[in-house]
């Protein structure tokens, strides 16, 4: 038996940096597939990051940095392309002569349709079973206890939901290594916090359930659900405690990551993501704040992309965002290249 389903973890996830030339309609190839998430962030400065997927339809954007609600802007991200996208002349996405990374998943292909396993119906579910990524558009019921289908097929490990109309409400995150009674809030550096917005429930492999809280279920409003299932060999939603050591924590994912994010559950601190193409080798210093439009800094908390997972490598107070001693931090990671590949079970190497 194969140690992953997903030998080519690109053809479901995979990065890709530009340089904007300040043109409309600059297409962004390289991506290996048509996405249907893509999360985009200038590096060279303060701008915010935009979030875009097949369900709303290119042009309508998130900034997974702020509260706000969803909104269209014509010359963001114009089209979902066959090996990428198309981008417009607006700054968060091609300033002339600035740098920027795309981060990219693959799910159903399409729009998708309408879920019907949870009492909730859903307006669009976009899935791919293979990878473990869906985007779902429900409409609120005010309704504690309430059920949303996610169409996995397996126990997600991770929601990111936003309300897309309405009021301005922040960003909820379940993961299952904080548990389904507490919540983080990607929008902010807020530690873990005591929260019912899952309705103290644990997913099952069909649906997530929702309490009537407004981040979730405000009566007329519409959201987005990201959820991520894990996959042996191309994903990873766990835990670990940091050492304030520069030989820092080791963490076996299975894997060598393309992407890692992080969170300090246990403590405030920022978001950090980290990818395998903005630096390209060992150590990994450029580091984006989800909860920030900061732009990118290159001397925060270096870690290491290993072949097996990622190492942490800093010692001081600046590695709040993922090595303080004692603190619990949980993450999300996305392969470059499983452990092993195809029946063989062929061993990848390190960076």
């Amino acid at each position: 038996m194969a140690y992953t389903t997903i030998d080519k973890p690109s053809d479901y996830f995979n990065t890709v940096l530009w340089t904007g030339n300040g043109n409309s309609g600059l297409a962004i190839a390289g991506v290996d597939f048509k996405p249907d998430l893509t999360w985009i962030k200038e590096r060279n400065q303060a701008r915010s990051h935009v979030l875009f997927d097949v369900v709303r339809g290119a042009t309508y954007q998130f900034n997974p940095n702020s509260n706000a609600t969803n909104a269209q802007e014509a010359e963001s991200l114009k089209s979902f392309d066959t090996d990428g996208f198309t981008v417009g002349n607006a700054t968060s996405v091609n300033q002339n002569s600035y740098l920027y990374v795309g981060w990219n998943w693959l799910a159903g292909g399409s729009q998708g349709s309408s879920n019907t396993d949870g009492s909730i119906n859903t307006t669009y579910t976009s899935v791919n079973t293979t990878s473990g990524c869906s985007v779902v558009q429900y409409s609120a019921n005010n309704t504690a206890g309430a059920t949303v289908g996610h169409g996995l097929g397996v126990v997600p490990r991770m929601i990111l939901v936003k309300e897309s109309t309405g009021s301005v409400n922040d960003w909820v995150v379940y993961h299952a290594s904080v548990g389904n009674t507490k919540k983080l809030i990607l929008n902010e550096t807020n530690a873990q916090s005591i929260d019912n917005f899952m309705n103290d429930t644990t997913p099952t492999a069909n649906v997530f359930s929702i309490s009537d809280a407004s981040v979730v279920n405000r009566s007329g409003s519409t959201y987005m659900a990201y959820c991520f299932a894990e996959k042996q060999g191309f994903s990873k939603f766990s835990s670990y405690i940091g050492n304030n050591s520069a030989d820092g924590t080791f963490v076996y994912t299975g894997f060598k990551p393309a992407f890692v994010m992080f969170k300090c559950a246990t403590n405030a601190a920022n978001w950090g993501i980290y990818d395998n193409k903005r630096v390209g080798y060992n150590e990994v210093k450029n580091v984006l704040f989800p909860d920030s439009s900061n732009a990118e800094n290159a001397d925060l908390a270096p870690i290491d992309l290993l072949s097996n997972g990622f190492k942490m490598r800093r010692n001081d107070s600046a590695s709040d965002v993922n090595n303080k001693g004692g603190a619990t931090y949980i993450y999300m990671a996305f392969a470059e290249n499983p452990f092993v590949t195809g029946d063989s079970a062929t061993p990848t190497t390190a960076r």
